[in-house]
C-alpha cells in the first residue's frame, strides 16, 4: 500500500508542478537534484558547468512537464532532457569528436569492480576520455541507450557509435590494467 501512496503522490506532485506551483517545482527538484547533478558530471569534467547543465535541464523539463504522460518513470524522462542538455553543451562548446577509424567490435567485456577507490579510479579514467568516446561509453553503459538511438542522437552512424564504444572500452581496460599492474608492483621500472 505505501508504494502505491508514493507513486500517487509523486502523480500529484508532477500534475501540480505543470501548472507551475513553485513548491511542488522545489520538492521535485529537491528529490531529483542530486542524481541529476551526478549524471551531468558524467559527461562534463568540470562541476560548475554540469551544475549549470542541470540547472538549464531542470527548466526545460519544468517547462515542458504538460508533455509528460506518467508512461514510465519520471526520473527515466528527467534523465533523457539531462543527457541532451549534456549533448547540447558539449556541441557548443565544440569538445565533441569522432574517430571514424573501423576497429572489430566483437569482444566481450566482463565488470570486476570492487571497491569505492576504484570507482573513483574509474571516473577519473572515463574523465580522461576524449569527448565523442566518453559520450558514447556513458550513454550505452550509464544510461542503457542502444546504438542506433545514440547514433540518432549524436547525429553518427550506428557503426561509428559501435567503434566509439569499443575504444572507449579498449583505453579503460588499458588504463585499468596499467593501474592494476602499478598497485602489484609487477609494472616495469622506468615506464
Amino acid at each position: 500500500m505505501k508504494v502505491i501512496h508514493l507513486h500517487n503522490n509523486n502523480i500529484q506532485l508532477i500534475k501540480k508542478a505543470a501548472k507551475n506551483n513553485r513548491e511542488a517545482q522545489h520538492l521535485l527538484y529537491e528529490t531529483h537534484a542530486p542524481k541529476m547533478l551526478s549524471m551531468c558530471r558524467y559527461y562534463i569534467r568540470d562541476l560548475q558547468k554540469a551544475e549549470e547543465v542541470m540547472l538549464n535541464g531542470f527548466f526545460k523539463a519544468f517547462t515542458n512537464l504538460k508533455n509528460f504522460k506518467n508512461e514510465g518513470s519520471f526520473e527515466g524522462w528527467l534523465r533523457k532532457i539531462m543527457v541532451r542538455e549534456a549533448i547540447s553543451f558539449l556541441r557548443q562548446e565544440k569538445k565533441i569528436e569522432f574517430s571514424m577509424e573501423d576497429v572489430d567490435i566483437n569482444h566481450q567485456h566482463t565488470n570486476n569492480i570492487e571497491t569505492a577507490t576504484e570507482l573513483d579510479e574509474i571516473q577519473q579514467y572515463v574523465d580522461e576520455l576524449p569527448e565523442g568516446y566518453k559520450m558514447v561509453f556513458m550513454m550505452y553503459a550509464i544510461e542503457g541507450y542502444k546504438h542506433h538511438e545514440i547514433a540518432s542522437v549524436l547525429n553518427i552512424t550506428e557503426g561509428t557509435s559501435k567503434s566509439q564504444l569499443f575504444k572507449a572500452r579498449q583505453i579503460l581496460k588499458d588504463k585499468i590494467n596499467k593501474s592494476n599492474r602499478t598497485k602489484d608492483g609487477t609494472a616495469e621500472m622506468g615506464r
